[in-house]
């Protein structure tokens, strides 16, 4: 008599072990339900994620969406066999992207692709992306793990989302109403972010396996950590602290510093004929900037074009409201600083 349970012998064979798959997914199971907010009308085991919109406060609704990844960060959580804050990262890259436009994000998918279905680090991951979504106060709704032998490495996986939010029309923050003096506030960053990562394995020899473990195991006083310790540090989040100053202030523009550093991202939330003019002396870096630039060889210039410099968003809001953006900031725990203002241009970067 055949059983009715899933079970493939030929499929577990080829590689793809399905009963492993049910086990990671009981493994991630307490994690998600800690994402649980009111909406959510469904659990994990359903073709999708379902999620019943509350438009009480929201009478023009304008949803916003934004899909990440990782990078190639993951190669330090491999090489320290660590998998438990990557999925902070992924969230983050997300989240962080769409609470730009003022949005609160609702929903968040992950998708993991893998070499070998290990449940418990699957489930490390997912533990991540669900703490991730708690700090960001989204649900993981929903995701996908694809086991593919022969075209992951088996102790190698990539790590993906998608996130969704809402926010009213009148409320998106409006880039066309900036102006020249505008201040603009910088939100500090936890570190490197997930970000650049390409250059860091390049400058700190990770790509090498006979030195990678000693250079990431290396104790560093500047840093007060090892290696390994900094560079795993995950992306910080900033919707709460985002939208309650929003509650607080008008904000004109919002911009998440990632890949391509300030001459890449800051343009995005700026009016074409506006220019944010940096005072760089007011830029807190932290030390593992200064590290990578001075071990690396690197200029000014391409750190400021590749890294976040400590700054992981910059807020513009007006002048006058400068203080109490500063003091709303540091009332959610952001130690957020004066670090330029809006200066006539042509929608680029000075940093001065």
């Amino acid at each position: 008599m055949e059983t009715s349970k899933s079970f493939s012998e030929s499929y577990k064979n080829a590689g793809v072990d399905i009963q492993a798959g049910y086990e990671a997914v009981r493994l991630m199971k307490k994690h998600v339900e800690r994402t649980n907010r009111p909406g959510v009308l469904s659990g994990l085991g359903g073709f999708g994620g379902l999620f019943e919109l509350d438009l009480a406060e929201t009478p023009h609704p304008v949803l916003v969406s934004g899909t990440d990844g990782v990078g190639t960060k993951l190669r330090v959580a491999f090489l320290l066999d660590r998998h438990d804050t990557v999925g902070i990262d992924c969230v983050a890259m997300c989240v962080n992207d769409v609470v730009c436009s003022g949005a609160r994000p609702l929903v968040f998918l992950d998708y993991i692709a893998c070499g070998k279905n290990e449940p418990r680090k699957i489930a490390a991951i997912v533990e991540g992306v669900a703490e991730g979504c708690v700090q960001a106060g989204c649900v993981l709704s929903g995701g996908e793990t694809a086991e593919m032998p022969g075209f992951y490495a088996g102790d190698e996986y990539d790590l993906a989302g998608f996130a969704v939010g809402v926010v009213d029309k009148a409320k998106i923050f409006d880039n066309a109403m900036i102006r020249e003096g505008d201040a603009v506030i910088a939100l500090p960053s936890s570190g490197l972010h997930s970000n650049g990562f390409s250059l860091v394995r390049r400058v700190f020899g990770l790509d090498d396996a006979a030195s990678a473990s000693k250079a990431l195991g290396d104790y560093k006083s500047v840093l007060g950590k090892t290696l390994g310790e900094e560079l795993l540090i995950p992306t910080r989040i900033y919707v709460k602290p985002l939208l309650a100053l929003a509650e607080g202030v008008a904000v004109m523009g919002a911009c998440h510093i990632t890949g391509g550093g300030f001459y890449e991202n800051i343009p995005r939330c700026l009016p074409d004929h506006l220019s944010i003019r940096i005072k760089k002396s007011a830029v807190r870096s932290p030390a593992i900037f200064g590290l990578l630039a001075e071990r690396g060889g690197i200029s000014e210039r391409d750190m400021f074009n590749t890294f976040n410099m400590g700054v992981g968003m910059v807020v513009v809001v007006r002048n006058d409201d400068g203080a109490r953006a500063l003091s709303i900031l540091k009332g959610h725990g952001v130690d957020a600083y004066a670090v330029g203002e809006l200066v006539s241009g042509c929608g680029g970067v000075e940093l001065a």
